[in-house]
């Protein structure tokens, strides 16, 4: 049963009087674990007089389903995100998805673009890779391959001589053959192998990079250089 404002006040007054969850509880006829979680909400920064929303088997896929609704300018149906969030382990409700279907769409429609959530990739659709430095081996210098499935987080680490294009299309190759497939994004950052440029904002792809993703049916993309809502001119 939901605690009334009085009752609420009552509570957080026993507590200031006394300083102890168990004083308040008996001088309030509550139980000890109700007075500690309005308090906690106090000293927490929370509004003690206002219901927590309880978590959701949504709540983990939230990020997804904005993202779909922002791809699809706000057109994606429910029933569609909610097949995809069942193939990435969501075992809620259609009802519930549908609800956050709406709200996305009407965010989306309100302007809100921005969401702040840890992103949460899609299965098989996007591999990451990235340069390490590797030990040195008689005085010289090595390098580490290292690309993973963001998904299932299985990783490839191949130690080379060096990071130039060749070895970075034989090193994509060898872990394309290592996961049995090629995924739909294959994302790293802004180097000369992979981006030659940027022009108006825009990443200007290497031409043989471009010519390796059509031959083995992904596309190369990278990372923004800087978020302009963070960076101001001269940061």
């Amino acid at each position: 049963m939901t605690k009334s404002d009085t009752e609420i006040m009552e509570i957080l007054e026993a507590y200031d009087l006394t300083g102890t969850v168990w004083s308040a509880a008996t001088l309030t006829g509550h139980d000890p674990k109700t007075v500690k979680r309005y308090v906690e909400a106090r000293n927490g920064g929370r509004n003690p007089y206002e219901r927590e929303p309880r978590p959701k088997m949504i709540d983990a896929f939230l990020e997804k389903v904005e993202e779909w609704v922002e791809q699809s300018k706000a057109t994606i149906r429910a029933d569609v995100v909610h097949d995809k969030l069942v193939k990435m382990g969501y075992r809620g409700s259609e009802r519930s998805t549908r609800r956050a279907v709406n709200t996305a769409k009407t965010a989306w429609k309100a302007g809100k673009r921005r969401t702040y959530r840890p992103w949460i990739s899609e299965p098989g659709r996007w591999l990451q890779f990235d340069w390490g430095e590797g030990p040195r081996i008689a005085g010289r210098r090595t390098w580490l391959f290292c690309a993973w499935l963001s998904w299932s987080r299985f990783r490839v680490v191949i130690p080379v001589w060096d990071c130039t294009l060749g070895t970075l299309v034989a090193c994509l190759d060898t872990t394309l053959r290592r996961i049995g497939g090629a995924p739909t994004y294959v994302l790293t950052d802004n180097a000369k192998t992979v981006t030659v440029e940027h022009i108006a904002g825009i990443p200007v792809r290497h031409p043989q990079m471009v010519a390796a993703g059509r031959h083995y049916g992904c596309q190369v993309v990278s990372c923004v250089p800087y978020d302009p809502e963070c960076c101001r001119p001269g940061e």
